[in-house]
């Protein structure tokens, strides 16, 4: 257990058993994390209780911790709302926080004074004025911006009409850009009435606008004001080419926020799609920091409360992921707005849309911060969310096993980066632990190649892979685990695949998991499956064909392990030995004319069609396999070959 400071020891006994916040802090006061609860007491107590279970993050967090404060509130929903308010006030480094969520700018539209303006701000206030964003993109809000200017009449000054007023008009009059409400020349209710279509064209129900303004239009056409006409036939105009590219996508109509969210490791993203009429009109996207050892129910909770509810302008439907803890608590928080989680159907393709939104940020964000070399194909993203990873599997290295009725025992490894094969990392190698007298042990070999695999890759410092992927069901599961465990890496994500039932084997669960025959995370995990065997069989032959060379030599009196090794690697196979003249086996290593006279006889003493069925072919060229029974399935090697 950790140790309990005095301060904290004494308010432990006095907490009470109601809902409320717990602000732990450090020995100078500053917040380190602020949690909600349902109830304070066994909460807080819960931190206190074992050492075992808690996470490297909360460890470190319980280490610096030298105070407590607890602030008790109604209910859990107010304890919803005051933990996203106390985040955003102390901005606790273990909490989860969101990256540059002060620097987004919004537009205010001050529709509680008489004569509202319309600007750029970064500070959202209760002061009842509507706010419009965040949004990540300054430029789409610069372009909205211009749109209001050109198309309505909006005053520009800070005058606190109709208080102040100035005894002249301002440039804007004159040039156009304002109809003078300071000076009279436009009244309060008109001016309202143009503001109420800012508003709507801001919140994107830019059909309103456009059926006004044709309105306009047509009635000043009607009396013959011209001019005024053309002004409406001008902003028409430019409302319908700011309408055209909005069009991305429509789905059964209707107001709809979807939340899509992608994680890799220490870093995510959410992207958030806003659908107004059916339209795709906006995508904005949070970066989240700090979310370490974080289930990504919790993190998506994080963003919810800590930037969604600071939005003003909600839709009637919210589309989300997957479910998370505090969902009653958040759905009362946003009332007025319905939490949905589509499985299938129109929202469900919403919802892909915006997690390949997300997955793309993501890995722009990566990309930016020299973290990635190239962009990871979407199947590596589906593969980590079918598994529930929390990290990419950027990186898979895959095992098979291949043995030809239990002789030549051979194992194989591939490694996929990003979705595809890495040729350069493939390795073969020879089962030694398998007694071939007994049979083939498929479980064995698994656990040796495994084991040895990963003994020399900690040993020479290398990157270990994200994911391991085992050909077989649960005993070669198991197999390999037991090697992983033996090396200290069982927290390596491990499954594996039989192939026939197309069941998924899961480290540390009991039931497989079974994906779709379309899934992109299936064919991911067959492609490597498929060129990790083929490269087993290829090694499995090649060691066939070595044995018997080799022991048709071994019944040539004179020819040992040396001479044997320069004959392999020059000419490959016996047949290849026979077509040989004197003078080329005698400028090998060791060999010289006579001996080389001598193995020429003998051979021609042998039937050549007396020779093993195994054998090999003449075309077949066999390259050396390399020192200590490891070799590269990729390039040539330019190790030495096994005796």
């Amino acid at each position: 257990m950790l140790p309990i400071p005095e301060s904290i020891q004494a308010k432990l006994a006095h907490l009470p058993d109601t809902p409320g916040v717990y602000l732990w802090k450090a020995a100078d006061g500053t917040v380190l994390y602020v949690g909600k609860a349902k109830r304070l007491k066994p909460r807080v107590r819960s931190y206190y209780a074992a050492d075992a279970g808690i996470s490297p993050k909360t460890h470190m967090l319980m280490q610096q911790v030298a105070d407590l404060e607890t602030i008790v509130v109604p209910s859990e929903a107010h304890a919803l709302i005051l933990e996203y308010n106390l985040i955003k006030e102390h901005r606790p480094r273990f909490n989860i926080v969101l990256r540059d969520d002060k620097s987004y700018p919004y537009v205010k539209v001050t529709v509680q004074e008489p004569f509202p303006r319309v600007f750029v701000t970064r500070q959202v206030t209760d002061d009842g004025a509507r706010y419009f964003g965040p949004y990540t993109d300054v430029g789409a809000m610069r372009r909205a911006l211009n749109v209001v200017k050109r198309i309505f009449t909006v005053r520009s000054c800070r005058y606190d009409m109709p208080r102040e007023m100035p005894e002249r008009a301002c440039l804007d009059y004159y040039i156009k850009r304002c109809k003078g409400p300071c000076i009279g020349a436009q009244s309060q209710a008109d001016y309202r009435a143009m503001i109420d279509e800012v508003v709507w064209f801001l919140d994107g129900r830019t059909d309103e606008v456009v059926r006004r303004v044709k309105a306009r239009m047509s009635a000043a056409s009607e009396a013959m004001e011209y001019e005024r006409a053309a002004e409406m036939r001008d902003a028409l105009s430019h409302l319908q080419r700011m309408e055209e590219p909005t069009v991305v996508l429509e789905v059964e109509g209707g107001d709809r926020d979807v939340v899509g969210y992608a994680r890799d490791g220490e870093d995510a993203c959410v992207a958030l799609l806003r659908i107004r009429g059916g339209r795709l009109l906006a995508r904005e996207h949070r970066f989240l920091e700090h979310i370490e050892d974080e289930p990504d129910a919790d993190v998506l909770a994080a963003y919810l409360v800590t930037s969604y509810l600071a939005v003003t302008d909600r839709a009637a439907e919210l589309l989300l992921p997957f479910d998370f803890a505090d969902r009653p608590l958040f759905e009362e928080s946003v009332s007025g707005t319905q939490v949905v989680l589509p499985q299938r159907g129109p929202r469900r393709e919403l919802l892909d849309l915006a997690e390949q939104n997300a997955r793309h940020l993501l890995e722009e964000f990566k990309l930016a911060g020299l973290e990635a070399d190239e962009r990871a194909a979407d199947p590596v993203y589906d593969l980590g969310r079918e598994l529930g990873l929390q990290k990419i599997p950027r990186s898979l290295v895959c095992f098979d096993n291949s043995t030809a009725q239990g002789k030549d025992s051979v194992g194989s490894i591939v490694w996929f980066e990003n979705g595809r094969p890495r040729r350069a990392e493939y390795r073969t190698m020879k089962v030694k632990s398998v007694d071939e007298t007994l049979g083939p042990d498929d479980f064995a070999s698994m656990r040796e190649v495994v084991g040895r695999y990963f003994k020399r890759r900690v040993e020479e410092g290398k990157p270990l892979p994200d994911l391991v992927v085992v050909d077989g069901g649960k005993g070669q599961l198991s197999a390999a685990a037991e090697s992983l465990d033996a090396l200290g890496l069982d927290k390596l994500p491990l499954i594996s695949l039989a192939k026939r039932e197309e069941e998924v084997f899961v480290r540390g669960r009991a039931e497989p998991l079974h994906l779709t025959r379309r899934s992109p995370a299936l064919r991911l995990l067959q492609q490597a499956l498929d060129e990790a065997h083929r490269t087993a069989v290829t090694y499995n032959r090649k060691r066939r064909t070595m044995r018997t060379v080799t022991s048709e030599l071994l019944r040539i009196p004179g020819v040992g392990p040396v001479k044997r090794r320069a004959l392999l690697i020059a000419f490959g196979s016996i047949q290849g030995v026979r077509q040989a003249t004197v003078e080329q086996i005698a400028a090998l290593p060791g060999w010289s004319t006579g001996a080389a006279e001598r193995l020429m006889a003998a051979l021609r003493e042998n039937d050549p069609t007396a020779t093993s069925p195994a054998a090999p072919s003449p075309e077949v060229s066999i390259p050396a396999p390399p020192r200590d029974d490891e070799s590269r399935a990729g390039p040539p090697s330019t190790d030495q070959p096994d005796e």
